[in-house]
Order: C-alpha cells, then sequence, then structure tokens
C-alpha cells in the first residue's frame, strides 16, 4: 500500500521536471523527458488510485459496522485486521469471507463474531481482501 501523498509528490516532480525539460520544444532533451514524464504520471495515478481503493474499503468497513468490533492495528473486541493479515493468506480469502457473513467462533478467543447479513458476499472478499493487504 502507498502512503498517502506519495502520490501527489511523484506528480509534483514530474510536472516540474516537465516545465523544466519538455515544455521548452527546442531542448535536445525534450523527447526523452517527455517519455520520463509521461512514465512518472502514470505512476502518480497509480499510486493515488490504490490509496483512493484502501480508502473505499475502510469506508465500507465503517458502513458495515465492522470497525465497532475491530481496527486496523490494535484488538478491540475482535483481532486486529494486521494480526488477521498476519495469520491468513490469499488461499483463506473464500473461507474468511464465509466467516465476515456467518460469523464464526473459537479461533481469536471466546467472543464470537456475530453474523452481518447486511454484507453481500462481494463486499466480503473486498474487506478481506483489503484486511490481508495489511501485512
Amino acid at each position: 500500500m502507498v502512503p498517502a501523498g506519495q502520490g501527489k509528490k511523484l506528480f509534483k516532480r514530474a510536472k516540474e521536471e516537465y516545465h523544466r525539460n519538455v515544455a521548452n520544444p527546442s531542448s535536445e532533451r525534450s523527447k526523452s523527458m517527455k517519455s520520463i514524464y509521461l512514465c512518472l504520471l502514470a505512476a502518480a495515478g497509480v499510486m493515488s488510485a490504490g490509496v483512493a481503493q484502501a480508502a473505499d474499503e475502510e469506508a465500507l468497513a465503517k458502513s458495515k459496522n465492522c470497525l465497532s468490533c475491530h481496527a486496523v492495528d490494535k484488538k478491540v473486541v475482535g483481532p486486529s485486521y494486521k494480526d488477521v493479515a498476519k495469520k491468513y493468506t490469499a488461499k483463506d480469502e473464500a473461507m474468511l469471507a464465509e466467516k465476515v457473513i456467518k460469523g464464526g467462533k473459537g479461533v481469536w478467543g471466546p467472543v464470537p463474531m456475530p453474523p452481518n447479513a447486511t454484507v453481500k458476499p462481494d463486499e466480503a472478499t473486498r474487506l478481506v481482501k483489503w484486511i490481508l493487504s495489511m501485512k
């Protein structure tokens, strides 16, 4: 996951390079710098998209009341998302998505996780992928 603000910094740097080297058409470096500028711009877009997607998944977790019992980095009622990410891998996604919907008990202690009937299967999968990305 890309830290917030990194995409903006990369975009700003690319913009500065563009104005310094590409905007001057008589510059011999113009053609090669244009390629570099476009690459940096594309990279900034990809990184910003990753940050935006993480924000979407966090908003989904809030809307489904997941954050009433879980937090990213500390145990609340249930385990932290980082602890879940340490324990499971991508091959466990389907099982974890099912637990998000149907609930579970006994894995993280005596307190069961209640069923979440309002969470749709595709939402559960998105949440699980987001949680597992926190390794």
